[in-house]
């Protein structure tokens, strides 16, 4: 039935432009980095010349996760969007499919564009290093574990957004609280480690960025949790 309710989801999605989104969002990563590399090559070159490929690496994801805030909730906001623009939520929990898995369905389709942009942000990093000429020397192992760690730290806030987008017909609301969300973050790296905001970047006092992404998978089943049973009570419009 999961199935089912996510085919449903991919074909309403593909009359929208978040294809291009999932694209834009590494794009315009990358492409800031490489402003960076381009305007100051000689500098960095010669400041991270023990580690060119890890810095580049540590450049990206600092960048890439504010970047990630704001598209998780874009994403959410589009995917739930349609059933409120068109004003057909009553019609699809009136189908023979119980609301945990419309709920589901939705919540997954956006874990799987998060993929899908985690996996183009790993390929434009290695074609990057490979412009900047770094070599064939690549971290595998760095450049897997920040690029995609960082998506599994942030789901309190891929569940939180998943629930404001959708028992919210106003999209204002979630998307006002995530775009405030992303600009916070770059500031997170001076937060404490209890705040959600941190995790994404990986930094904890100890060092270890696992410990970031076991705080953060851990939340997010919490607030998903809560969020299902929320969404089974609620008169959704």
């Amino acid at each position: 039935m999961l199935l089912k309710a996510l085919s449903a989801d991919w074909l309403k999605l593909r009359r929208t432009w978040i294809g291009w989104l999932v694209l834009l969002g590494p794009i315009g990563v990358i492409g800031l980095q490489s402003v960076n590399y381009g305007l100051r090559y000689h500098y960095l070159m010669k400041k991270y010349e023990a580690d060119l490929w890890g810095n580049l690496i540590l450049n990206v994801q600092y960048l890439a996760a504010p970047a990630m805030l704001l598209g998780i909730t874009l994403l959410a906001s589009l995917i739930s969007g349609i059933e409120h623009r068109e004003q057909s939520w009553k019609q699809v929990l009136a189908l023979p499919i119980s609301r945990l898995t419309v709920f589901t369905s939705k919540f997954t389709m956006i874990q799987f564009l998060l993929f899908v942009a985690c996996t183009l942000l790993s390929g434009g990093t290695l074609l990057l290093g490979g412009v900047l000429g770094f070599g064939m020397d690549i971290p595998w192992g760095m450049l897997l574990l920040k690029c995609y760690f960082p998506w599994l730290a942030a789901m309190p806030i891929i569940a939180l957004q998943s629930w404001l987008s959708i028992t919210n017909r106003n999209q204002a609301v979630p998307i006002t609280i995530g775009i405030l969300v992303s600009i916070v973050s770059m500031y997170a790296a001076q937060m404490p480690d209890w705040m959600p905001l941190k995790w994404p970047l990986l930094v904890n006092e100890s060092h270890i960025p696992i410990y970031s992404v076991i705080t953060g998978l851990s939340t997010g089943l919490v607030i998903y949790s809560l969020s299902l049973v929320h969404f089974a009570r609620k008169d959704v419009d």
